[in-house]
């Protein structure tokens, strides 16, 4: 049998951080089409059982239609048996009675299907230090265990001491709460696994984003699957020796980037002092490239001394004055100017 695991789903999530209202808006459906295009999936390859390890919901009180699109899902495919554990971010989820949504609580529970047992438990203040010791999983079966939290060395609500789960006849560890994609070996007999999250939901969630189906045969193994709609990419762009924010966008276009993925543009390298508003600018001049563009301008400023040599202006006499400084370093004194030149010039001057 196969069985999927997912988690991090996060309904309901605000992805307002960086995006546009529009932007905002379109993530939240992509994350509710990502889940039902995981359970169609599921049905088209005769999947019959999906663990939600955790975070299915951002909140423990998420909001009506979130609720009601989830338990809609379930409820209409019945075939499919949901495995639900609750996270960090919906301890306290509703829980409704559906025939094919099972669920946890703070003590171990489990569900047999074939030679497979799925156990799990939902990790509290309370739980924390003794789930390892009431563990008790039968070696001859094949064992799932899920839990959702970080993995480590220590004890305490929202960590797994894998240390502890070593030894307890387990296959295969499906675990939430980090939303990447990794695995590693447990013992010599079973493997632990992050599916990571379905959709990323901003900049410090990149990359490829999916679920892991979980192949049961004569041994466990699993494999990733990407599966999301849209993909935050992060990029970095070398522009130096580019004159202005055209000359960049014109460099920027060789990323290829794909209409609907969402990209932070990260500019670096050595850039003159007195080119300002390259962001701003570069952003606008790529705008219809991808769904979202964010750019930042991690540049280093060049000073041209040279330039304001004879220069007798006012900022002539800054530049001077700010380069014969003993005070600040080579780095400092081009921020320093490049501010100095924007102020001198009437313009906004951004930290």
């Amino acid at each position: 049998m196969k069985i999927i695991h997912c988690a991090d789903i996060h309904l309901g999530s605000k992805i307002d951080s960086k995006f546009s209202k529009e932007v905002s808006e379109s993530r939240k459906q992509e994350v509710r089409n990502s889940f039902k295009r995981m359970v169609d999936y599921a049905r088209a390859e005769k999947i019959e059982v999906i663990l939600l390890a955790g975070d299915v919901f951002d909140s423990d009180k998420p909001f009506k239609k979130d609720k009601d699109f989830f338990f809609s899902v379930i409820e209409n495919n019945p075939q499919i048996d949901f495995l639900y554990l609750c996270g960090n971010h919906d301890a306290e989820g509703e829980r409704r009675t559906l025939a094919n949504l099972k669920t946890f609580s703070s003590d171990w529970t489990s569900y047999d299907y074939e030679d497979v047992t799925v156990s799990g438990v939902e990790l509290t203040r309370e739980n924390c230090a003794a789930i390892y010791s009431t563990l008790s999983l039968n070696p001859v079966r094949k064992n799932v265990v899920m839990l959702h939290g970080q993995i480590g060395d220590s004890l305490g609500k929202d960590k797994i001491n894998l240390g502890k789960l070593r030894e307890k006849s387990i296959d295969y560890l499906a675990l939430g709460h980090i939303h990447e994609y990794s695995s590693g070996k447990l013992d010599d007999r079973g493997t632990y696994a992050y599916c990571g999250c379905l959709e990323g939901r901003g900049f410090d969630e990149t990359g490829e984003k999916g679920f892991i189906v979980v192949d049961v045969s004569e041994r466990i193994t699993h494999a990733f699957v990407p599966f999301s709609e849209c993909k935050i990419v992060k990029v970095q762009l070398d522009v130096t020796g580019l004159s202005d924010a055209y000359a960049v966008s014109l460099r920027a276009r060789e990323i290829k980037f794909e209409r609907k993925n969402i990209y932070r543009l990260e500019l670096i390298g050595e850039v003159d002092a007195h080119i300002d508003s390259l962001a701003d600018d570069v952003k606008k001049y790529l705008a219809s490239e991808c769904e979202f563009l964010d750019v930042k301008d991690r540049t280093r400023k060049r000073i041209d001394v040279s330039a304001y040599a004879g220069d007798a202006s006012l900022k002539g006499e800054f530049v001077r004055a700010v380069c014969a400084s003993g005070e600040f370093t080579d780095e400092e004194k081009a921020q320093i100017v490049a501010y100095g030149l924007k102020a001198l010039g009437g313009r906004e001057v951004e930290a």
